[in-house]
């Protein structure tokens, strides 16, 4: 097997309203622009708006007063300052932009980035067919604190966490982001990273979608804490990260891979600290799908059936690839489904009624 490393190399590579639990103490600061951006007058220690950049897929916003679709902007938590991409869904009419939105937390792979993100899930272009905010987060050297083991590399296994969370309450303050409709979603390290969030954190959320990413096990172990809707997406054949799990994976002499469970088993852990009762399981075309349906207590009881589910889609003949993604992985990564269009059936599962 190759090493672990994301891209290039083979790499691990409306609910209810309910109280939201904010961290106590969040070194958190304005919003800067990165260079290449335009200085927005209001960008101020009050407001805290990101300044806009031209959009690479969209319009200007000069001189209209509408704010860019698309922009760079930093963050400082923990000392640490954080990058994300933010994609804004245009407002239909200016009644609807007063409006709070939904808001996905993206995370990218190991050794990848917020753009390589954008452009093999396209999750921007759907979100916006949604009226859904989107942010890509950048990790630190590329990758995310998915596990709770502290190592050289990550010292304070929960930098990432808090990050998530400072990062949720400032785009709730800022963009208004509606904290009753907020999600993640990763691939790979960074799917690991939105079951993570998913686990510790489910009172936060109102879903969570992973593809090519499990929970990670043994001196890093996640272990889900709540109800919450979840959903995992995984290639039967993948070749980086298996179906089965990878409790022993192998060194790696720049950052430890994580030993992770199955994707069943991780599926399955959901559904337990949701109160499911016995899975369903049933063949579509291409791909086998596992519903768990959770107890009414469930986040988005009110509007999912049964209090919502925990599903498990394992994809015929994938590998460790988003499922419709046009871009091609890296080499060693196996094939890429056609079969599912994982980013279509993850939004429609965390914003749709349910199944």
């Amino acid at each position: 097997m190759r090493s672990f490393r994301d891209r290039g190399r083979a790499h691990d590579r409306r609910p209810a309203p309910r109280a939201r639990r904010w961290p106590g103490v969040l070194a958190l600061a304005l919003v800067l622009p990165l260079a290449g951006c335009a200085t927005d007058p209001d960008a101020g220690a009050d407001s805290g708006r990101p300044a806009a950049a031209p959009s690479a897929s969209g319009p200007s916003a000069g001189g209209t007063g509408t704010p860019a679709p698309e922009v760079r902007a930093q963050l400082r938590v923990d000392g640490d300052v954080r990058r994300y991409l933010l994609h804004r869904p245009p407002a239909a009419t200016p009644a609807a932009d007063d409006g709070p939105r939904p808001l996905l937390i993206a995370f990218h792979g190991r050794g990848a980035d917020a753009a390589e993100l954008r452009a093999k899930t396209r999750l921007e272009r759907a979100a916006t067919a949604r009226g859904m905010l989107v942010a890509f987060p950048e990790g630190l050297g590329h990758g995310w604190g998915a596990g709770t083991q502290a190592t050289k590399q990550r010292p304070d296994p929960g930098l990432d966490v808090r990050f998530t969370e400072a990062l949720v309450k400032h785009l709730v303050r800022t963009e208004r982001a509606d904290p009753d409709r907020v999600y993640v979603a990763g691939f790979s390290n960074g799917g690991s990273m939105a079951l993570r969030m998913a686990a510790e954190r489910p009172a936060l959320l109102a879903g969570a979608a992973s593809v090519s990413g499990q929970l990670p096990t043994g001196a890093a172990a996640v272990e889900p804490t709540g109800p919450v809707p979840v959903m995992v997406v995984y290639g039967a054949d993948d070749p980086v990260r298996p179906l089965a799990g990878l409790p022993s994976p192998p060194p790696d002499p720049e950052e430890p891979i994580l030993p992770t469970r199955s994707a069943r088993d991780s599926a399955a852990a959901f559904a337990a600290a949701g109160g499911a009762g016995e899975p369903v399981t049933r063949e579509e075309k291409g791909y086998d799908r596992t519903v768990w349906r959770l107890g009414n207590e469930a986040p988005g009881g009110d509007r999912r059936p049964g209090g919502g589910t925990v599903q498990l889609l394992v994809v015929d003949d994938a590998g460790h690839t988003w499922p419709g993604s046009t871009v091609p992985p890296p080499e060693g990564f196996g094939p890429v489904s056609k079969a599912l269009d994982a980013t279509d059936t993850i939004l429609d599962f965390l914003t749709g009624p349910g199944r």
